[in-house]
């Protein structure tokens, strides 16, 4: 089993942090890849985040209305089978481009 940290990506130029808004996840939960899981409010927007895995919910970064920084671990999955962190990391990144 592997674990896979899903940190908080960069929600729009200039922005360094934003505000958890809706968990649609609890630990426990399995999702899917590219299931939603969680909704942000930044100054600008409010979006919902994705996740980048298929994985069982390990813990997740905070409460409602709690700030999370750019960069920090927002949710940490555990995944097994065949998809390892490390591709599964390449894999997100490759998404975004």
């Amino acid at each position: 089993m592997s674990e896979y940290i899903f940190k908080l990506p960069d929600l729009g130029e200039g922005l360094v942090e934003a505000e958890i808004a809706e968990w649609m996840v609890k630990v426990g939960d399995v999702v899917e890849e590219e299931d939603t899981v969680c909704a942000m409010l930044t100054d600008k927007a409010a979006v919902e985040l994705s996740a980048p895995v298929s994985g069982r919910v390990a813990s997740l970064a905070g409460e409602l209305g709690d700030t999370v920084a750019v960069g920090s671990a927002l949710i940490v999955f555990e995944t097994e089978g065949g998809q390892k962190a490390e591709e599964a990391a390449s894999q997100a990144k490759d998404a975004d481009k």
